[in-house]
Order: C-alpha cells, then structure tokens, then sequence
C-alpha cells in the first residue's frame, strides 16, 4: 500500500481507539467481516465519507478472517473456504478502487476554461491530488486482478457459494468477459488529466 496512505490509517486507528469502549463485554472489531460491515455506501458521498470507508476497508483487508461459523456465505469445506477467502479478498480491493476513484473525481478537473486562468495554480494543485488518488486505485485494481485470478482457478470452477453470487460475478467479468475493468477506466481518467493539466500549464496565471 503506498506509503502516505499508511500513515494515514494509522492516525485513524489511534483517533477510533481513543472512543472504543474498554469495559469488560464491550464488542470488540477484530475480524475481517466486522469491519466490512461498518463500510456503507452514501446516497450523497462526501469526501469525509469516503474517507471513514477506506479506513474501514483498510481495516478489513489488515484484519484476520473470522471463524468460518461466521463467514458472510454458507461454508461446508475447506476448499470453499478458501474460494470464499479469495473472493472476499477481491471484493473488497474492488470497494477499495471505487472510494479512491471517488476522491479523485472530487479533485479532478475535466476542462481547462479560459477563465479559469486566474487560479492556474489552484487548479494544477488539484490535479495533483487526483493523480495520486487514480494511481492509488490503480494499485487496488492491480490487487483485485491477482485474487479473482485465484478464484477463476479450474478447482472452483464449478463451485458456488451462497450469499455472494455477486463476488463471483465480479470474479468472472474480470476474468471471462473483462466487463468489469478499472484499469481502462483509470487509464481514461489519467489520459484526460493529462490533456487538462497541459491546458492548464499553458495558461498565463497571475504570476506569469
């Protein structure tokens, strides 16, 4: 994970520590299935919000898998268990890329207006951060390819799990069909930034 990323989600973990209850009997969040739980999608996402789901999502992708009693789908086998493993490892690197790809839009610029000029600065400033954010998701992307791989092997070809039949969904149109790629979705935003930033750069700002 990149390097400022960690540090970040290491101060959020100090700062929610402070207001975990220490009684004895408090609910204790240890497990990959318990902080996923706490990640939800907003119906207006604020970058705060996306914030608190990447923390909870790191978290997930930190934390040791729960016992399989309490796995999100029905586990009769070690081998589905390890299919489940793999899937929810690529779902949540798949959350993952849409919260960063959130952060970057809300940074991102799409058209470089002459009357933008005045704030040149502010601007390719902005489009800095949206770089940074789209490579980060591209990192994910990189991540959630390597665990469907996984879960596309021959031995679970024929094997499907209840409760998440739309992990492994996502699972086949990365690998099978190749309808569900972010890496062309964020090669796209990237080249578009690109042409915007050289736009940008070409303006003459207020210290030009």
């Amino acid at each position: 994970m990149p390097k400022n990323i960690f540090v970040i989600v290491l101060l959020l973990v100090a700062a929610v520590n402070l207001f975990i209850p220490q009684e004895a009997g408090a609910y204790l969040i240890m497990y990959k299935e318990q902080y996923y739980k706490l990640y939800h999608v907003h119906h207006q996402q604020y970058p705060d919000d996306t914030m608190e789901n990447i923390f909870w999502l790191e978290m997930a992708l930190k934390a040791n898998f729960s016992n399989p009693l309490y796995a999100l789908a029905r586990i009769e086998t070690e081998v589905q268990y390890e299919k489940y493993c793999y899937l929810f490892m690529m779902h949540i690197n798949l959350k993952m890329i849409e919260q960063y790809l959130y952060l970057a839009n809300k940074f991102n610029k799409r058209h470089a207006y002459f009357y933008n000029a005045p704030w040149k600065e502010e601007n390719l400033k902005s489009l800095e951060i949206a770089e940074k954010y789209f490579e980060i998701a591209r990192y994910y992307w990189k991540e959630a390819v390597s665990w469907a791989e996984k879960v596309r092997e021959k031995r679970f070809r024929f094997m499907r799990l209840g409760n998440v039949q739309f992990w492994e969904d996502e699972a086949y149109r990365i690998i099978e069909t190749g309808t569900l790629n972010y890496g062309k979705t964020i090669d796209r935003e990237l080249a578009m930034l690109y042409r915007v930033r050289e736009q940008f750069q070409a303006m003459e700002g207020p210290a030009d």
